[in-house]
């Protein structure tokens, strides 16, 4: 699994006109599942995010998580993180997951996250969405369960 976690201050994804999902200070974390990858990928990178040191303390230095600041995150699926542009100018997707058990890896990275104790709110499995955030910093981070990156 892949995932691109950026510290906003506000974030929410339309669908069809409505806000389906919203978040103020905390993560906003677009994610991908790749063919292959199980719970193991789905544990390793909630725990990661879950205690991802990135917000400032009083110093000003990252040493806070989400959880520590009392944060959330809005996840939002996004496939295109396992596309491959090396050969030509037209992504192939051969590397992400099918959807069927990319929404399943999706749900339970969703399920981990908030069993952390993680507030989650989401955006919508294969919906056109619209993300808005205002990015904090900006941080942003690059993550990868099978850690290639």
């Amino acid at each position: 699994m892949r995932a691109v976690a950026q510290r906003v201050s506000s974030a929410e994804v339309e669908v069809d006109g409505a806000i389906v999902g919203r978040t103020d200070r905390g993560l906003l974390v677009y994610l991908g599942a790749a063919r292959g990858d199980g719970e193991a990928d789905v544990v390793y990178l909630a725990q990661k995010l879950a205690g991802l040191r990135i917000f400032e303390d009083s110093e000003g230095k990252m040493s806070r998580s989400v959880l520590d600041i009392g944060g959330s995150a809005l996840v939002v699926p996004q496939f295109t993180l396992f596309g491959d542009v090396r050969s030509g100018r037209r992504p192939s997707f051969e590397e992400a997951a099918p959807p069927e058990a990319a929404r399943a890896l999706y749900e339970a990275f969703v399920g981990q996250l908030g069993a952390l104790g993680v507030p989650v709110a989401t955006g919508r499995f294969r919906a056109h969405m619209l993300v808005r955030s205002t990015v904090d910093g900006p941080v942003t981070l690059l993550l990868d369960s099978r850690k290639l990156f």
